[in-house]
Protein backbone atom coordinates (compact mmCIF):
# COMPACT_ATOMS: atom_id res chain seq x y z
CA UNK A 1 0.00 0.00 0.00
CA UNK A 2 1.47 3.38 -1.08
CA UNK A 3 2.14 5.87 1.48
CA UNK A 4 -1.39 8.12 -0.31
CA UNK A 5 -3.44 5.56 0.37
CA UNK A 6 -2.60 4.50 3.73
CA UNK A 7 -3.09 7.97 4.95
CA UNK A 8 -6.25 7.83 3.31
CA UNK A 9 -7.59 4.33 4.61
CA UNK A 10 -6.60 5.69 7.87
CA UNK A 11 -8.17 8.79 7.73
CA UNK A 12 -11.45 7.65 6.21
CA UNK A 13 -11.33 5.07 9.18
CA UNK A 14 -10.59 6.98 12.64
CA UNK A 15 -11.29 10.36 11.39
CA UNK A 16 -7.86 11.55 12.03
CA UNK A 17 -6.09 14.40 9.86
CA UNK A 18 -3.55 13.59 7.96
CA UNK A 19 -0.25 14.29 10.02
CA UNK A 20 -1.51 12.46 12.56
CA UNK A 21 -1.63 9.27 10.17
CA UNK A 22 1.68 10.00 9.00
CA UNK A 23 2.66 10.44 12.50
CA UNK A 24 1.98 6.34 12.99
CA UNK A 25 3.51 5.71 9.52
CA UNK A 26 6.73 6.89 10.50
CA UNK A 27 6.25 5.05 14.13
CA UNK A 28 5.49 1.98 11.95
CA UNK A 29 8.65 2.74 10.09
CA UNK A 30 10.69 2.89 13.57
CA UNK A 31 9.22 -0.32 14.15
CA UNK A 32 10.06 -2.28 11.32
CA UNK A 33 13.64 -0.65 11.84
CA UNK A 34 13.92 -2.00 15.15
CA UNK A 35 12.77 -5.65 14.30
CA UNK A 36 15.28 -5.31 11.44
CA UNK A 37 17.86 -3.86 13.81
CA UNK A 38 17.39 -6.99 16.26
CA UNK A 39 18.09 -9.38 14.03
CA UNK A 40 21.61 -9.51 14.22
CA UNK A 41 23.85 -8.75 17.69
CA UNK A 42 25.52 -6.44 15.75
CA UNK A 43 23.11 -3.61 14.83
CA UNK A 44 20.62 -4.52 17.99
CA UNK A 45 21.62 -1.35 19.83
CA UNK A 46 20.40 0.65 17.24
CA UNK A 47 17.19 -1.30 16.67
CA UNK A 48 16.78 -0.57 20.31
CA UNK A 49 16.72 3.07 19.71
CA UNK A 50 14.31 2.83 16.14
CA UNK A 51 12.10 1.00 19.07
CA UNK A 52 12.17 3.75 21.51
CA UNK A 53 11.92 6.25 19.24
CA UNK A 54 9.20 5.02 17.50
CA UNK A 55 7.00 4.11 20.57
CA UNK A 56 7.39 7.53 22.25
CA UNK A 57 6.20 8.70 18.58
CA UNK A 58 2.83 6.63 18.78
CA UNK A 59 2.52 7.35 22.40
CA UNK A 60 2.84 11.15 22.51
CA UNK A 61 0.81 11.15 19.04
CA UNK A 62 -2.18 9.04 20.75
CA UNK A 63 -2.21 11.41 23.69
CA UNK A 64 -2.63 14.78 21.82
CA UNK A 65 -5.21 13.61 19.32
CA UNK A 66 -7.42 11.45 22.04
CA UNK A 67 -9.37 12.88 24.95
CA UNK A 68 -8.51 9.84 26.88
CA UNK A 69 -7.99 11.22 30.22
CA UNK A 70 -6.62 14.17 31.46
CA UNK A 71 -2.82 14.65 30.85
CA UNK A 72 -1.55 14.72 34.75
CA UNK A 73 -3.45 11.01 35.37
CA UNK A 74 -1.75 9.91 32.05
CA UNK A 75 1.65 11.37 33.31
CA UNK A 76 1.35 9.97 36.47
CA UNK A 77 0.50 6.48 35.42
CA UNK A 78 3.62 6.91 33.26
CA UNK A 79 5.63 7.77 35.91
CA UNK A 80 4.68 5.07 38.15
CA UNK A 81 5.10 2.54 35.40
CA UNK A 82 8.60 3.83 33.99
CA UNK A 83 9.57 3.89 38.03
CA UNK A 84 8.66 0.06 38.47
CA UNK A 85 10.87 -0.85 34.75
CA UNK A 86 13.76 1.30 35.92
CA UNK A 87 13.93 -0.81 39.42
CA UNK A 88 13.60 -4.08 37.83
CA UNK A 89 15.76 -3.12 34.64
CA UNK A 90 18.30 -2.33 36.87
CA UNK A 91 17.89 -5.35 39.80
CA UNK A 92 17.46 -8.08 37.16
CA UNK A 93 19.81 -10.86 36.82
CA UNK A 94 20.72 -12.01 33.58
CA UNK A 95 19.08 -15.10 34.66
CA UNK A 96 15.92 -14.50 35.43
CA UNK A 97 15.42 -12.39 32.08
CA UNK A 98 13.68 -15.40 30.85
CA UNK A 99 10.93 -15.27 33.36
CA UNK A 100 10.83 -11.45 33.38
CA UNK A 101 10.02 -11.80 29.71
CA UNK A 102 7.14 -14.18 30.43
CA UNK A 103 5.84 -12.15 32.70
CA UNK A 104 5.81 -9.18 30.78
CA UNK A 105 4.20 -11.01 28.12
CA UNK A 106 1.18 -11.65 30.70
CA UNK A 107 1.08 -7.94 31.28
CA UNK A 108 0.33 -7.10 27.26
CA UNK A 109 -2.01 -10.21 27.96
CA UNK A 110 -3.99 -8.73 30.91
CA UNK A 111 -3.77 -5.11 29.39
CA UNK A 112 -6.06 -6.47 26.24
CA UNK A 113 -8.30 -8.14 28.65
CA UNK A 114 -9.05 -5.56 30.50
CA UNK A 115 -9.27 -3.07 27.23
CA UNK A 116 -11.68 -5.54 25.93
CA UNK A 117 -14.00 -5.21 29.27
CA UNK A 118 -13.70 -1.85 29.16
CA UNK A 119 -14.88 -1.53 25.60
CA UNK A 120 -17.72 -3.80 26.60
CA UNK A 121 -18.69 -2.05 29.78
CA UNK A 122 -18.66 1.36 27.94
CA UNK A 123 -19.11 1.17 24.13
CA UNK A 124 -20.18 4.76 23.67
CA UNK A 125 -16.49 6.03 25.31
CA UNK A 126 -14.90 3.73 22.23
CA UNK A 127 -17.09 5.05 19.24
CA UNK A 128 -18.35 1.35 19.08
CA UNK A 129 -22.29 1.92 19.27
CA UNK A 130 -24.65 1.27 16.13
CA UNK A 131 -28.37 1.82 15.95
CA UNK A 132 -30.91 -1.24 16.40
CA UNK A 133 -34.34 -1.34 16.14
CA UNK A 134 -35.49 -4.15 18.14
CA UNK A 135 -38.56 -6.98 16.87
CA UNK A 136 -40.74 -4.34 18.95
CA UNK A 137 -39.90 -1.34 16.37
CA UNK A 138 -38.03 -0.24 19.79
CA UNK A 139 -34.90 1.93 18.50
CA UNK A 140 -31.42 0.96 21.16
CA UNK A 141 -27.77 1.56 20.73
CA UNK A 142 -25.78 -1.81 20.57
CA UNK A 143 -22.07 -2.47 20.01
CA UNK A 144 -21.69 -3.38 16.42
CA UNK A 145 -21.16 -6.78 15.28
CA UNK A 146 -17.85 -6.16 14.16
CA UNK A 147 -16.61 -4.34 17.48
CA UNK A 148 -17.73 -7.17 18.65
CA UNK A 149 -16.01 -10.01 16.98
CA UNK A 150 -12.35 -7.29 17.52
CA UNK A 151 -13.22 -7.35 21.18
CA UNK A 152 -13.75 -11.25 21.50
CA UNK A 153 -10.70 -12.09 19.86
CA UNK A 154 -8.62 -9.63 21.56
CA UNK A 155 -9.89 -10.88 24.90
CA UNK A 156 -9.60 -14.40 24.07
CA UNK A 157 -5.96 -13.78 22.75
CA UNK A 158 -5.26 -11.90 25.74
CA UNK A 159 -6.39 -14.65 27.87
CA UNK A 160 -4.84 -16.95 26.60
CA UNK A 161 -1.21 -14.80 26.98
CA UNK A 162 -1.78 -14.08 30.50
CA UNK A 163 -2.19 -17.46 31.92
CA UNK A 164 0.47 -19.04 29.14
CA UNK A 165 2.31 -16.32 30.03
CA UNK A 166 1.89 -17.25 33.95
CA UNK A 167 2.65 -21.06 33.82
CA UNK A 168 6.03 -20.37 31.71
CA UNK A 169 7.38 -17.80 34.11
CA UNK A 170 5.95 -20.49 36.79
CA UNK A 171 8.01 -23.35 35.11
CA UNK A 172 11.00 -20.68 34.49
CA UNK A 173 11.17 -19.37 37.61
CA UNK A 174 11.44 -22.80 39.32
CA UNK A 175 7.60 -22.77 41.19
CA UNK A 176 6.49 -25.33 39.26
CA UNK A 177 8.60 -28.23 37.28
CA UNK A 178 9.84 -27.81 34.38
CA UNK A 179 8.92 -31.37 33.72
CA UNK A 180 5.81 -32.19 30.99
CA UNK A 181 2.58 -32.12 33.39
CA UNK A 182 0.65 -34.60 30.86
CA UNK A 183 -3.43 -34.11 31.30
CA UNK A 184 -5.94 -36.92 30.13
CA UNK A 185 -7.18 -36.40 26.84
CA UNK A 186 -5.50 -33.06 27.23
CA UNK A 187 -5.84 -32.74 22.88
CA UNK A 188 -9.27 -33.24 23.18
CA UNK A 189 -9.97 -30.73 25.69
CA UNK A 190 -8.00 -28.36 24.06
CA UNK A 191 -9.92 -28.63 20.71
CA UNK A 192 -13.30 -28.82 22.37
CA UNK A 193 -12.47 -25.57 24.28
CA UNK A 194 -11.18 -23.42 21.15
CA UNK A 195 -14.15 -24.90 19.64
CA UNK A 196 -16.49 -23.14 22.22
CA UNK A 197 -14.81 -20.38 22.39
CA UNK A 198 -15.07 -19.69 18.73
CA UNK A 199 -18.77 -21.02 18.57
CA UNK A 200 -19.95 -18.00 21.49
CA UNK A 201 -17.41 -15.82 19.71
CA UNK A 202 -19.75 -16.20 16.86
CA UNK A 203 -23.01 -16.47 18.94
CA UNK A 204 -21.65 -12.97 20.55
CA UNK A 205 -20.94 -11.06 17.44
CA UNK A 206 -24.46 -12.36 15.99
CA UNK A 207 -27.21 -11.35 19.40
CA UNK A 208 -28.33 -8.11 19.63
CA UNK A 209 -27.89 -7.04 22.52
CA UNK A 210 -24.79 -8.82 23.72
CA UNK A 211 -25.18 -10.90 26.44
CA UNK A 212 -22.83 -10.47 29.27
CA UNK A 213 -22.35 -14.19 29.64
CA UNK A 214 -21.21 -14.81 26.72
CA UNK A 215 -18.36 -12.29 27.32
CA UNK A 216 -17.64 -13.58 30.41
CA UNK A 217 -17.70 -17.14 29.29
CA UNK A 218 -15.13 -16.20 26.26
CA UNK A 219 -13.04 -15.46 28.96
CA UNK A 220 -12.92 -17.70 30.88
CA UNK A 221 -12.59 -20.70 28.24
CA UNK A 222 -9.40 -18.33 26.94
CA UNK A 223 -7.84 -18.28 30.41
CA UNK A 224 -8.48 -22.06 30.86
CA UNK A 225 -6.95 -23.29 27.06
CA UNK A 226 -3.86 -20.60 27.92
CA UNK A 227 -3.06 -22.63 31.31
CA UNK A 228 -3.44 -26.13 29.05
CA UNK A 229 -1.76 -25.28 26.40
CA UNK A 230 1.56 -24.27 28.56
CA UNK A 231 1.77 -26.91 31.22
CA UNK A 232 2.47 -30.03 28.99
CA UNK A 233 5.32 -28.70 27.54
CA UNK A 234 9.22 -29.22 28.58
CA UNK A 235 11.51 -27.50 29.87
CA UNK A 236 13.59 -28.23 26.69
CA UNK A 237 11.03 -26.42 24.66
CA UNK A 238 10.52 -23.31 26.52
CA UNK A 239 12.24 -21.26 24.55
CA UNK A 240 9.79 -21.58 21.58
CA UNK A 241 7.11 -21.22 24.25
CA UNK A 242 7.98 -17.54 25.07
CA UNK A 243 8.48 -16.95 21.42
CA UNK A 244 5.31 -18.26 20.63
CA UNK A 245 3.53 -15.87 23.91
CA UNK A 246 5.35 -12.71 22.39
CA UNK A 247 3.09 -13.20 19.21
CA UNK A 248 -0.07 -14.18 20.95
CA UNK A 249 0.28 -11.12 22.84
CA UNK A 250 1.50 -8.59 19.24
CA UNK A 251 -2.11 -9.96 18.20
CA UNK A 252 -4.26 -9.87 21.34
CA UNK A 253 -2.48 -5.91 21.02
CA UNK A 254 -3.57 -5.61 17.17
CA UNK A 255 -7.02 -6.96 18.07
CA UNK A 256 -7.39 -4.00 20.36
CA UNK A 257 -5.80 -2.15 18.26
CA UNK A 258 -9.15 -1.85 16.27
CA UNK A 259 -11.22 -1.75 18.88
CA UNK A 260 -9.58 1.93 19.73
CA UNK A 261 -9.34 2.65 16.52
CA UNK A 262 -5.20 3.19 16.76
CA UNK A 263 -3.55 2.58 13.74
CA UNK A 264 0.00 2.44 15.66
CA UNK A 265 -1.68 -0.05 18.06
CA UNK A 266 -2.55 -2.34 15.22
CA UNK A 267 0.37 -1.59 13.27
CA UNK A 268 2.47 -2.34 16.24
CA UNK A 269 0.23 -5.91 17.55
CA UNK A 270 0.85 -7.33 13.73
CA UNK A 271 4.38 -6.89 13.49
CA UNK A 272 5.12 -8.64 16.89
CA UNK A 273 2.33 -11.23 16.48
CA UNK A 274 4.16 -11.73 12.59
CA UNK A 275 7.74 -11.78 13.93
CA UNK A 276 7.22 -13.73 16.96
CA UNK A 277 5.51 -16.19 14.72
CA UNK A 278 8.13 -16.58 12.13
CA UNK A 279 10.61 -16.92 15.12
CA UNK A 280 8.96 -19.54 16.28
CA UNK A 281 8.51 -21.65 13.08
CA UNK A 282 12.24 -21.31 12.53
CA UNK A 283 13.10 -22.16 16.07
CA UNK A 284 10.69 -25.25 15.57
CA UNK A 285 12.61 -26.11 12.43
CA UNK A 286 16.04 -25.73 14.07
CA UNK A 287 14.35 -28.77 16.57
CA UNK A 288 12.94 -30.60 14.62
CA UNK A 289 9.29 -29.74 15.50
CA UNK A 290 6.07 -29.30 13.89
CA UNK A 291 4.78 -25.75 13.95
CA UNK A 292 1.40 -26.75 14.27
CA UNK A 293 1.99 -28.60 17.42
CA UNK A 294 3.57 -25.41 19.13
CA UNK A 295 -0.11 -23.91 18.30
CA UNK A 296 -1.97 -26.99 19.94
CA UNK A 297 0.12 -27.53 22.93
CA UNK A 298 2.27 -30.42 24.34
CA UNK A 299 4.13 -30.28 21.22
CA UNK A 300 8.02 -31.57 22.91
CA UNK A 301 6.32 -33.87 25.52
CA UNK A 302 6.00 -37.21 25.92
CA UNK A 303 4.40 -39.80 28.88
CA UNK A 304 8.47 -40.89 29.21
CA UNK A 305 11.24 -39.31 29.54
CA UNK A 306 12.61 -36.23 30.89
CA UNK A 307 12.33 -34.56 34.49
CA UNK A 308 12.88 -35.70 37.79
CA UNK A 309 12.72 -39.38 36.82
CA UNK A 310 15.44 -39.62 34.40
CA UNK A 311 17.49 -42.57 34.49
CA UNK A 312 21.18 -42.06 34.47
CA UNK A 313 24.07 -44.47 32.76
CA UNK A 314 25.83 -46.36 35.25
CA UNK A 315 29.20 -45.93 34.00
CA UNK A 316 32.96 -44.76 35.05
CA UNK A 317 33.86 -41.11 33.77
CA UNK A 318 37.22 -39.41 33.97
CA UNK A 319 37.18 -35.31 36.46
CA UNK A 320 39.08 -33.42 35.32
CA UNK A 321 40.76 -30.02 36.48
CA UNK A 322 41.58 -26.91 36.05
CA UNK A 323 45.22 -27.26 34.78
CA UNK A 324 44.51 -29.99 32.76
CA UNK A 325 41.93 -27.70 31.02
CA UNK A 326 44.28 -25.17 30.42
CA UNK A 327 47.01 -27.41 29.61
CA UNK A 328 45.17 -29.21 26.51
CA UNK A 329 43.52 -25.63 25.49
CA UNK A 330 46.96 -23.74 25.52
CA UNK A 331 47.88 -26.65 22.91
CA UNK A 332 45.34 -26.83 20.45
CA UNK A 333 44.65 -25.03 17.67
CA UNK A 334 40.68 -24.37 17.77
CA UNK A 335 38.36 -24.06 20.61
CA UNK A 336 34.85 -24.17 20.17
CA UNK A 337 33.57 -23.19 23.22
CA UNK A 338 29.39 -24.09 23.71
CA UNK A 339 27.50 -22.24 26.44
CA UNK A 340 24.08 -23.26 28.13
CA UNK A 341 21.70 -21.96 31.00
CA UNK A 342 24.30 -23.29 33.30
CA UNK A 343 26.89 -20.69 32.39
CA UNK A 344 23.97 -17.85 32.61
CA UNK A 345 23.24 -19.46 36.24
CA UNK A 346 26.93 -18.58 36.73
CA UNK A 347 27.46 -15.01 35.67
CA UNK A 348 30.19 -16.71 34.39
CA UNK A 349 30.14 -14.83 30.45
CA UNK A 350 32.73 -12.41 31.56
CA UNK A 351 35.64 -14.70 32.62
CA UNK A 352 34.45 -17.05 30.16
CA UNK A 353 35.50 -13.91 27.65
CA UNK A 354 38.95 -13.27 29.25
CA UNK A 355 39.81 -17.34 28.69
CA UNK A 356 38.91 -17.05 24.99
CA UNK A 357 41.08 -13.58 25.07
CA UNK A 358 43.87 -16.01 26.59
CA UNK A 359 43.64 -18.84 24.79
CA UNK A 360 43.72 -15.99 21.16
CA UNK A 361 47.20 -14.42 22.55
CA UNK A 362 48.65 -18.19 22.56
CA UNK A 363 47.83 -18.15 18.98
CA UNK A 364 44.99 -20.73 19.70
CA UNK A 365 41.50 -19.87 17.19
CA UNK A 366 38.52 -19.21 19.46
CA UNK A 367 34.98 -19.89 18.51
CA UNK A 368 31.45 -19.88 20.08
CA UNK A 369 28.53 -22.01 19.24
CA UNK A 370 24.94 -20.91 19.71
CA UNK A 371 22.69 -23.52 19.42
CA UNK A 372 18.66 -21.57 18.73
CA UNK A 373 17.50 -23.04 21.99
CA UNK A 374 20.39 -22.71 24.35
CA UNK A 375 19.11 -20.89 27.35
CA UNK A 376 15.51 -20.16 28.34
CA UNK A 377 14.45 -17.76 25.65
CA UNK A 378 15.55 -17.10 22.06
CA UNK A 379 18.57 -15.34 21.73
CA UNK A 380 19.62 -16.53 25.73
CA UNK A 381 23.02 -16.68 24.86
CA UNK A 382 23.83 -14.22 22.17
CA UNK A 383 22.98 -11.70 24.82
CA UNK A 384 24.96 -12.70 27.37
CA UNK A 385 28.07 -13.22 24.91
CA UNK A 386 27.28 -9.43 23.74
CA UNK A 387 27.15 -8.21 27.31
CA UNK A 388 30.54 -9.61 27.85
CA UNK A 389 31.82 -7.93 24.52
CA UNK A 390 32.68 -11.34 23.01
CA UNK A 391 33.76 -10.36 19.06
CA UNK A 392 30.58 -11.06 16.94
CA UNK A 393 32.65 -12.62 14.00
CA UNK A 394 33.83 -15.26 17.22
CA UNK A 395 29.87 -16.76 17.85
CA UNK A 396 28.54 -19.05 15.39
CA UNK A 397 25.01 -21.10 15.03
CA UNK A 398 24.81 -24.67 14.50
CA UNK A 399 24.35 -25.43 11.23
CA UNK A 400 27.20 -22.80 10.27
CA UNK A 401 29.81 -24.74 13.15
CA UNK A 402 28.31 -27.97 13.45
CA UNK A 403 30.60 -29.68 10.67
CA UNK A 404 33.41 -28.31 12.15
CA UNK A 405 34.09 -30.44 15.49
CA UNK A 406 35.55 -33.19 14.09
CA UNK A 407 38.99 -31.23 12.95
CA UNK A 408 38.28 -28.94 16.23
CA UNK A 409 41.34 -30.06 18.99
CA UNK A 410 38.51 -29.29 22.31
CA UNK A 411 35.49 -28.82 22.60
CA UNK A 412 34.52 -26.65 25.67
CA UNK A 413 30.92 -27.11 27.07
CA UNK A 414 30.34 -25.21 29.74
CA UNK A 415 26.59 -25.02 31.36
CA UNK A 416 25.21 -27.03 28.25
CA UNK A 417 23.77 -30.49 28.16
CA UNK A 418 20.64 -30.71 25.61
CA UNK A 419 22.40 -28.80 22.99
CA UNK A 420 25.10 -31.51 22.86
CA UNK A 421 23.19 -34.73 23.69
CA UNK A 422 23.81 -37.18 21.33
CA UNK A 423 20.00 -38.62 22.46
CA UNK A 424 18.31 -36.02 20.42
CA UNK A 425 19.71 -38.09 17.74
CA UNK A 426 19.57 -41.97 18.62
CA UNK A 427 16.84 -42.33 21.20
CA UNK A 428 13.40 -41.77 19.99
CA UNK A 429 12.06 -42.20 23.90
CA UNK A 430 13.57 -39.26 24.24
CA UNK A 431 11.88 -36.09 25.10
CA UNK A 432 14.59 -33.99 23.14
CA UNK A 433 14.47 -36.70 19.81
CA UNK A 434 14.61 -35.07 16.46
CA UNK A 435 16.15 -31.49 17.90
CA UNK A 436 19.86 -30.74 16.20
CA UNK A 437 22.52 -30.58 18.36
CA UNK A 438 26.29 -29.55 18.64
CA UNK A 439 28.22 -33.22 17.66
CA UNK A 440 30.70 -32.98 20.33
CA UNK A 441 31.83 -35.99 20.55
CA UNK A 442 33.44 -35.76 17.48
CA UNK A 443 36.17 -33.27 18.89
CA UNK A 444 39.45 -34.60 20.01
CA UNK A 445 38.69 -33.39 23.41
CA UNK A 446 35.99 -32.40 25.18
CA UNK A 447 35.28 -30.62 28.85
CA UNK A 448 32.27 -30.54 30.05
CA UNK A 449 31.56 -27.79 33.48
CA UNK A 450 28.75 -28.55 35.48
CA UNK A 451 28.00 -28.19 39.01
CA UNK A 452 27.99 -32.19 39.90
CA UNK A 453 27.15 -35.56 37.80
CA UNK A 454 23.49 -35.93 39.72
CA UNK A 455 22.43 -33.20 37.44
CA UNK A 456 21.36 -34.39 33.85
CA UNK A 457 19.78 -31.30 31.93
CA UNK A 458 16.42 -29.03 32.06
CA UNK A 459 15.11 -31.57 29.76
CA UNK A 460 16.07 -34.84 32.80
CA UNK A 461 18.52 -36.76 29.60
CA UNK A 462 21.42 -38.47 30.63
CA UNK A 463 24.22 -37.20 28.06
CA UNK A 464 26.26 -40.33 26.86
CA UNK A 465 29.07 -37.79 25.60
CA UNK A 466 29.75 -37.43 29.63
CA UNK A 467 31.55 -40.87 29.62
CA UNK A 468 33.55 -40.98 26.27
CA UNK A 469 37.08 -41.74 27.12
CA UNK A 470 38.14 -38.48 25.40
CA UNK A 471 35.30 -36.45 27.93
CA UNK A 472 36.67 -34.87 31.22
CA UNK A 473 34.15 -33.81 33.47
CA UNK A 474 34.77 -30.49 35.47
CA UNK A 475 32.74 -30.22 38.16
CA UNK A 476 32.91 -26.76 39.81
CA UNK A 477 30.82 -23.67 39.53
CA UNK A 478 31.41 -22.41 36.08
CA UNK A 479 32.81 -19.35 37.12
CA UNK A 480 35.08 -20.38 39.75
CA UNK A 481 36.13 -22.93 37.64
CA UNK A 482 36.87 -20.50 34.43
CA UNK A 483 38.73 -18.44 36.69
CA UNK A 484 41.38 -21.07 37.77
CA UNK A 485 41.35 -21.84 34.42
CA UNK A 486 42.31 -17.99 33.45
CA UNK A 487 44.42 -18.53 36.46
CA UNK A 488 46.25 -21.72 34.90
CA UNK A 489 46.46 -20.01 31.76
CA UNK A 490 48.22 -16.85 32.95
CA UNK A 491 51.18 -19.06 35.01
Amino acid sequence: MSMLNFLAVTTGATGVNPWVALAYLVAGVCFILALRGLSSPATSRAGNRYGMIGMTIAVVTTLITHDIASLPEIGIAIAIGGTIGFVIARKIAMTAMPQLVAAFHSLVGLAAVLVAGAAYANPGAFGILISHIDPTGLETLVISPVSRIEMALGAAIGAITFSGSVIAFLKLNGNMSGAPIMLPMRHVINLGTLVAIIVLTALFAMTDPAPEWMFVAILVLAFVIGFLLIIPIGGADMPVVVSMLNSYSGWAAAAMGFTLHNTAMIITGALVGASGAILSYIMCRAMNRSFISVIAGGFGAEDTGGGDGAVKIDRPWKRGSAEDAAFMMSQAEQVIIIPGYGMAVAQAQHVLREMGDLLKEKGVSVKYAIHPVAGRMPGHMNVLLAEANVPYDEVFELEDINGEFAQTDVAFVIGANDVVNPAAKTDKSSPIFGMPVFDVGKAKQVFFIKRSMGGVGYAGVDNEVFYMDQTMMLLSDAKKMVEEINKSLVD
